[in-house]
C-alpha cells in the first residue's frame, strides 16, 4: 500500500509538471523580462521538486536492488542446504536398501538353522520310532537287559552318549539360530533409525523447498517492483531534461527581454537600434573582406596592450573600433553562425562567424545580435548593433578574425 501511495504521488507530480509545459507561452517575444523570470522561478521550483521525487524514487529503487540480492542470496543458501539433503536421503536409501538385503540374507540363515532344529528333531523321533518297533524297546528296556554290570554300564553310557550328542546339536543349533535371529533384529534396528533419520530430511527438504518457492514468488514481485520504479525513473528523468531545455530557453529570452528594455531606455535617441537592416553595400578589399561597421574611429589595434579596464599588458586578438551606440555591425564575409551569446565582464553580447575556408570573424560588445545559431549570412548582412556590454569603458566593437583557430590582424585583410 505504501508504494502504491508513493507511486500515486510520483505520477501525480508527473502531471502537474506536464501541465506546467503546456501552460508554458509557445513564444516569449512580447513578455517583459519580469513575466519571463516569474516563469523561471516557477520552473526552477517545479525542477526541484522533481529533483526530490527522482532522489527518493533513487534511494527507493537501490533498496529494492538491496533486497533482490539479500534475497537471489538467501535463495543460492536454500538450493545448497536442498541440494546436500537430496545427496543425504540418496545415501540413506543406499544404506537401506543395502540393510534390507542382509536382514534377507540373515532370515535365509534362520530359515537354515530352523530347518537344522526341525531335522534334528525328526531324526531323533524317527530313532525312537524305530526302537520301538523294533521290540518296544525304550530306555528303561535297554539297560534291564544288560547281561552284567560292566554291560549295564556300557549300555548306560551309549544311551547318555546318545542322548548327549543330540542334546549338544540341540544346543548348537539353538545358539546359532538365536545369534541369526539377534543380528537380523540389530539390523532391523540400524534400519528403522536410518527410516527415522530419512523421514527427518523428508521434512527438513519439504520445508526448504517451501522456502525456496515463498523466496521465488518475493523475487518476483521485488523485480516487478523494481521495474515500475526504473520506469518511474525514466519518465522522471525525460521530463527534467525537458524542463531543464525549458529554463535554458527561458534564460536567453530573459537576457534578450533585459537587453531590448535596456535599449528602449539607454540608446541615444539619434540611432535607433534594430531599425536600420540595410546591408552595408561597402565594395570588398582585396582580400574580400569588408568593415565590420561604416562610421568608426580605430581605438586600439591588434597587438600587445595594456588592458584598459584590467590594467595589465597583454595579447589584443583583435582591433576596437569605437561607434555610436546602436550603430549596425555588418558580417564582413559570408558564413555560418556558429555562436551567438553573452559573456559577464568580457565579450557582453556577441556573434562568432565561420567563414567555411578556415576563416573565422568574432564581433564583441554588441547592444544586441539579431542572428541565431547556425543561421547562414550573406556578405555585408547586418547581425547586430554597436555596444558596450560585458567588459567595456564604452560604446564599440571589438573586431577579430582567425584562421584555423589562431587569431590574425585584421588590418591584413580589411582597410582600416
Amino acid at each position: 500500500m505504501k508504494k502504491c501511495r508513493f507511486g500515486a504521488a510520483v505520477l501525480a507530480c508527473l502531471l502537474v509538471l506536464t501541465m506546467v509545459f503546456d501552460m508554458i507561452p509557445v513564444s516569449v517575444e512580447a513578455a517583459s523580462s519580469s513575466e519571463i523570470k516569474n516563469q523561471i522561478t516557477e520552473m526552477e521550483e517545479e525542477n526541484e521538486e522533481l529533483k526530490k521525487q527522482i532522489k527518493e524514487l533513487k534511494s527507493k529503487y537501490k533498496k529494492n536492488e538491496n533486497e533482490i540480492k539479500d534475497i537471489v542470496a538467501q535463495k543460492d543458501l536454500i538450493d545448497q542446504e536442498i541440494s546436500l539433503l537430496t545427496a543425504q536421503i540418496a545415501n540413506i536409501n543406499r544404506q537401506i536398501t543395502a540393510f534390507g538385503l542382509l536382514i534377507a540374507d540373515k532370515q535365509d540363515e534362520l530359515d537354515m538353522a530352523r530347518d537344522h532344529l526341525a531335522e534334528l528333531n525328526e531324526k531323533n523321533k524317527e530313532r525312537i520310532r524305530a526302537m520301538e518297533e523294533e521290540g518296544g524297546l525304550s530306555y528303561w528296556t535297554v539297560l534291564f537287559q544288560a547281561n552284567s554290570f560292566s554291560d549295564l554300564l556300557d549300555r548306560i553310557n551309549m544311551v547318555q552318549e546318545i542322548a548327549s550328542s543330540d542334546q549338544r546339536r540341540l544346543k548348537e543349533l539353538q545358539a546359532a539360530a538365536k545369534d541369526v535371529e539377534n543380528a537380523r533384529a540389530d539390523l532391523e534396528t540400524e534400519k528403522s533409525a536410518l527410516e527415522e533419520t530419512k523421514e527427518t530430511l523428508n521434512a527438513t527438504q519439504a520445508e526448504q523447498e517451501a522456502k525456496r518457492q515463498e523466496s521465488d514468488k518475493l523475487l518476483r514481485k521485488l523485480i516487478e517492483k523494481g521495474e515500475e520504479y526504473q520506469a518511474m525513473l525514466d519518465e522522471s528523468e525525460a521530463l527534467q531534461d525537458e524542463l531543464m531545455d525549458e529554463i535554458a530557453d527561458l534564460k536567453d529570452d530573459y537576457k534578450e527581454a533585459k537587453h531590448k528594455e535596456w535599449l528602449a531606455t539607454s540608446v541615444p535617441p539619434t540611432v535607433k537600434p534594430g531599425t536600420d537592416t540595410t546591408p552595408s553595400n561597402q565594395a570588398p578589399s582585396s582580400s574580400g573582406w569588408v568593415r565590420p561597421v561604416k562610421s568608426y574611429r580605430l581605438t586600439s589595434p591588434f597587438g600587445m596592450r595594456k588592458h584598459p579596464v584590467l590594467g595589465v599588458v597583454r595579447m589584443h586578438n583583435g582591433v576596437d573600433m569605437a561607434c555610436a551606440q546602436g550603430t549596425p555591425i555588418y558580417a564582413t564575409r559570408a558564413g555560418k553562425v556558429t555562436r551567438t551569446a553573452y559573456q559577464a565582464g568580457g565579450a557582453g553580447n556577441y556573434v562568432s562567424i565561420n567563414h567555411l575556408d578556415g576563416f573565422a570573424s568574432i564581433y564583441m560588445h554588441m547592444t544586441h545580435y539579431i542572428v541565431g545559431y547556425g543561421e547562414y549570412v550573406s556578405q555585408g548582412q547586418v547581425i547586430g548593433y554597436c555596444g558596450s556590454t560585458g567588459g567595456s569603458t564604452g560604446p564599440h566593437l571589438h573586431f577579430g578574425i582567425s584562421y584555423q583557430g589562431n587569431y590574425v590582424n585584421p588590418a591584413n585583410y580589411i582597410r582600416i
